[in-house]
């Protein structure tokens, strides 16, 4: 009997699925142009009225990409990335290159009783030279209001089957209709890569003839999608929104069938067999002499490869571009002195190897490229090169392209889960976060004056990773980094230092005076111990369910230290007492601790994060603890005159 169900509800999902017509671009209505606000969402700034992305594969090689996207705008203030638009061209300078055509692209407004349409004239599209391999065609949307829908189609021909782009799904806005389709000759062999947790409402998957032969399609159709709400405390937050990627797994020829990403270990004998990869690696003449006799001479391997990757550091330079693939080579780098991620790491690699060292290569997916699937062999995944060095067992990295790195602390961005080790025999997957601690430490030092006004020092110092990552954001713009101090604390700041020291730590410090901090309440001068650096709130507040896990790119502790000295004709009353908690396993840890010395009073906080990564359950313990840091912390002291 259950059996008789199962088939009735599958011949029924079959069914419904059959009536929903795919590729179906709806005509623009006059209740949809007149709204002004989304039905289900009213505080939505702008809606995805209609999106279809369709993916067609003919006989000649070459793919078609038909975009249809139709967007209504409640707020045009707020729906700015809806208003620009930019389609990416790759040409590999080898003679394939991809072609765009039929661009339209229109705005459309209500006005007085009629639909008014606005085409984007040729004047307001251009195109760019943004990159060697890429040019980028720009558009904006002229006319847009309160109220607008703009719309826009293209077709992009592409001569590169491997894969195609990521399409997401859920977006920060809602959508009311999306669609992915993708068509192929079944001589081909596609994986589609799936990755989210919202469900299609229509779903098609078959063979079928189209276009005059025999064709796989599958057809997703999506309704009534919800906003998706980025998260805090996540590296990359498309990483965890529904969208579909489709891979060429293998293709026949004749009799013949090749396959094109099986395992990782294809990739591995792929990128060895690779011009711009393991050709270059194999160069090895290129580098025989470069290195120094008082580095060859060193008999510590770690050591070794610590003063190796310090040289590369020295003579070669990253010039910001990430790729699996060296640029112009090794030997364009030794001339130039400058290349791209995999130029760099390579040549390190060949060093370590020259070297006597036992060195390969490692690739992976930078953080915003997103997570690398290992379930999934994808050459077109990969866009980012670190060598390993092995010593007694153990696997250490290093990355030359960031000039403040050390063995085993590698470029924040290449700190996404996992990658691949690609020795010359096979590709082993390894753990590619952050192995050790970072800190951070507020100190202040202050002395309060009779008058209540207090004058002091305050230093920001970062350790390890956090160093590089802070010293990053100094180097790209250091006069809006300076800004970001005097903007955040509302109190005179005099001699101003910041830089990287000389163990590699990063520090900021300052001098101050306030006259803010004390407030009189009668004959008693109050004030929180931890002057400025407490917080009322903190950023552990999510209402809705957690969906992503909780990734900080290191372990840390965050320590706050704040030292008072009081006039000696003053003395300290309610001072608050030292506390600790922890959840259970000790994972989140808190210290709250308080040192009195006569006229002088230091309060020392720390809360110690163990793991760079923890699961969606324990966003709640994040809150409970965080409530009661924030709690704590509020407490104040009291001073009175002897």
């Amino acid at each position: 009997m259950n059996k008789v169900l199962l088939l009735i509800a599958l011949t029924f999902f079959g069914f419904a699925n059959a009536q929903h017509k795919f590729l179906d671009f709806p005509k623009l209505s006059e209740v949809d142009l007149r709204s002004d606000k989304s039905e289900k969402y009213p505080d939505a700034h702008a809606e995805i009225l209609y999106r279809s992305t369709h993916f067609n594969i003919d006989f000649k090689g070459n793919m078609y990409q038909k975009v249809v996207n139709r967007v209504k705008i409640y707020n045009r203030e707020k729906a700015a990335d809806y208003l620009d638009h930019e389609i990416i061209l790759y040409d590999d300078k080898k003679g394939s290159v991809e072609t765009l055509t039929d661009l339209k692209a229109y705005t459309y407004n209500y006005e007085n009783g009629v639909i008014v349409t606005t085409k984007v004239s040729r004047d307001e599209k251009y195109r760019s030279k943004e990159d060697r391999n890429y040019n980028v065609t720009k558009f904006a949307f002229p006319n847009v209001k309160n109220g607008s829908v703009v719309e826009y189609s293209y077709q992009i021909m592409t001569p590169f089957l491997n894969s195609t782009p990521k399409i997401m799904i859920e977006r920060e806005i809602p959508v009311r209709y999306s669609e992915f389709i993708m068509d192929y000759p079944t001589v081909l062999s596609y994986n589609i890569n799936y990755k989210g947790n919202l469900a299609p409402s229509h779903r098609v998957v078959e063979e079928k003839r189209m276009y005059g032969d025999l064709y796989k399609t599958y057809r997703f159709g999506f309704e009534n999608i919800a906003p998706y709400v980025n998260e805090r405390y996540v590296l990359n937050n498309q990483n965890y929104r529904t969208g579909i990627k489709a891979e060429l797994n293998a293709a026949r020829f004749e009799n013949d069938v090749k396959f094109f990403a099986n395992s990782w270990q294809d990739i591995r004998k792929r990128l060895y067999e690779h011009q711009a990869f393991g050709l270059e690696l194999k160069k090895m003449n290129l580098v025989e002499n470069i290195l120094p006799a008082d580095i060859l001479s060193i008999r510590t391997p770690l050591e070794k490869a610590d003063a190796i990757l310090k040289f590369v550091q020295k003579n070669y330079t990253w010039n910001n571009e990430n790729s699996v693939f060296t640029d112009k080579g090794i030997k364009n780098l030794l001339s130039s002195k400058v290349g791209n991620s995999a130029d760099i790491n390579l040549l390190l690699t060949q060093l370590l190897q020259t070297a006597g060292l036992k060195a390969d290569p490692v690739v992976l997916s930078t953080v915003d490229w997103g997570m690398l699937l290992a379930y999934s062999p994808s050459i077109s995944q990969l866009n980012y090169v670190v060598a390993s060095v092995s010593d007694n067992g153990k696997i250490h990295l290093l990355d030359a392209a960031q000039k403040q790195s050390e063995i085993d602390m590698i470029a924040p961005q290449a700190l996404n889960y996992s990658g691949f080790i690609m020795t010359p025999k096979e590709a082993v997957e390894i753990n590619m976060r952050y192995p050790y601690r970072s800190k951070t430490i507020l100190s202040v030092d202050a002395i309060m004056n009779p008058d209540g006004t207090f004058g002091g020092n305050f230093k920001d110092r970062d350790t390890k990773l956090y160093a590089m990552m802070v010293n990053s954001r100094y180097n790209s713009d250091k006069a809006g980094f300076a800004s970001s101090y005097k903007d955040t604390y509302k109190f005179p700041i005099t001699n101003l230092k910041q830089g990287v020291q000389d163990n590699n730590d990063f520090e900021t410090s300052f001098d101050f005076t306030s006259d803010s901090f004390v407030d009189a309440i009668g004959s008693k001068l109050v004030f929180n111990p931890l002057l400025f650096l407490y917080s009322q709130n903190h950023n552990f507040d999510q209402k809705e369910p957690r969906k992503a896990p909780l990734e900080f790119y290191s372990a840390y502790d965050r320590t706050k230290k704040v030292t008072i000295t009081i006039p000696d004709n003053f003395e300290f009353q309610n001072v608050p007492k030292s506390k600790k908690f922890r959840t259970d396993d000790n994972a989140l840890q808190y210290s709250y601790v308080v040192t009195q010395n006569g006229n002088k009073l230091t309060v020392e906080t720390t809360v110690s994060i163990d793991d760079s990564v923890y699961p969606k359950e324990y966003y709640p313990a994040f809150v409970q603890i965080f409530n009661n840091i924030t709690k704590q912390e509020a407490q104040v002291v009291t001073l009175v005159k002897k």
